[in-house]
């Protein structure tokens, strides 16, 4: 190699390797980001999001909000985008989140930045890659935690030849508990009208064990999906270069699984429409991967409800939140199947996300 490329190669970042990573490690991620109202727009072109609190700016502040919040996942993917060129863009695989929580109203103008700590790691047995698991956490323009979240992913090694580290898996919490839920102390939703969600259920009319199939279906495309994840400044390999995925397992590019969460929220509108706002991710596992041209269902488990201490206009629903790709919700019994005695998830099923949201209470209504 000539000495000039040698000196340009020099000033290429190429993101980290799984042997790069060390635990403990704290990292500053780059390109803090202003959200406009042309990102909630392109968002909703993206999804069909309908969640009424990000929708109409009078409602929201008829419930107490400054002004229109920013759609919670769309918050949480710009700041997940964040971490992606300093952990996952020589990824093989995003593989799930715990313990996400919500921690305070994004609004439009509002400026987010990340930062993260490596939490645990461990090589996979082939030796090509391993598994690094990272707490992060996003500011606003006021240093305020708005959102945090523990995340694992599989990345590349560079070097087949590094010792593995010692295996370090952190002990993450099933589910963030109904008193550890930011309940914004300003939400008053006594006066709050259903004509405008067009949904007439409200938190005391589901039980727990209640299973929803969403009627909607939605087929994704590449374009679709790649003008997502740059919305999301998530410059991960796998979701945009078509030529180094071809020589992969998959042999095309993959779906960021954020945007299939946001895909699948949208989705699931229809039986939810009173469901305010996510204060909660509990667990979510990418089950199967997702391609351009699949057709998107999905179905809601009710896991739990739960009152909110003080509160008597509000409570929390904890939903399990089924995508399958291209079989309809109701074609399916559960999201697992039985291999040789072994319990695995459908090939069909793609995502199986636990959340946890905000819904009024029919007691305000008497």
């Amino acid at each position: 190699m000539s000495n000039y490329s040698q000196t340009h190669q020099s000033k290429i970042n190429t993101g980290s390797f799984f042997e790069d990573f060390s635990i403990g490690q704290e990292i500053q991620h780059a390109t803090p980001r202003t959200i406009g109202e042309g990102e909630v727009a392109l968002y909703i072109a993206l999804t069909g999001a309908r969640q009424v609190v990000h929708s109409s700016e009078p409602l929201a502040q008829s419930l107490g909000y400054k002004s229109r919040p920013v759609d919670d996942l769309l918050a949480f993917h710009i700041a997940f985008g964040k971490t992606v060129p300093d952990i996952s863009v020589n990824a093989v695989a995003n593989l799930g989140y715990a313990d996400v929580r919500f921690l305070h109203p994004i609004y439009i103008g509002d400026t987010l930045s990340t930062h993260s700590t490596v939490i645990g790691l461990k090589q996979n047995s082939s030796g090509k890659s391993g598994v690094v698991y990272v707490r992060s956490v996003a500011f606003n323009q006021l240093h305020q935690p708005v959102i945090s979240w523990v995340r694992w992913v599989m990345v590349h090694k560079n070097d087949l030849n590094t010792p593995a580290p010692e295996a370090m898996v952190p002990d993450l919490p099933a589910f963030v508990p109904a008193e550890q839920l930011s309940v914004p102390v300003f939400l008053n939703v006594r006066k709050f009208d259903t004509s405008f969600t067009g949904g007439q259920h409200l938190w005391d009319d589901y039980t727990v064990g209640e299973r929803i199939n969403h009627p909607a279906g939605m087929t994704i495309s590449d374009t679709d999906h790649t003008l997502a994840t740059k919305l999301y400044q998530n410059n991960a390999r796998l979701h945009f270069d078509d030529l180094m995925m071809k020589q992969s397992t998959f042999g095309r590019r993959l779906m960021y699984g954020g945007h299939m969460i946001s895909l699948c929220r949208a989705l699931s509108y229809d039986g939810l429409e009173n469901a305010l706002t996510i204060v909660a991710i509990n667990a979510g596992t990418h089950c199967n991967p997702t391609l351009g041209d699949d057709t998107i269902y999905t179905w809601t488990e009710v896991l739990d409800k739960w009152e909110i201490v003080g509160r008597t206009d509000i409570a929390a629903l904890r939903l399990r939140m089924i995508a399958v790709k291209n079989m309809t919700a109701d074609s399916l019994p559960g999201a697992h199947i039985a291999d040789g005695g072994k319990k695995m998830y459908h090939p069909n099923v793609v995502l199986d996300l636990d959340y946890t949201v905000l819904m009024p209470r029919r007691l305000t209504n008497k």
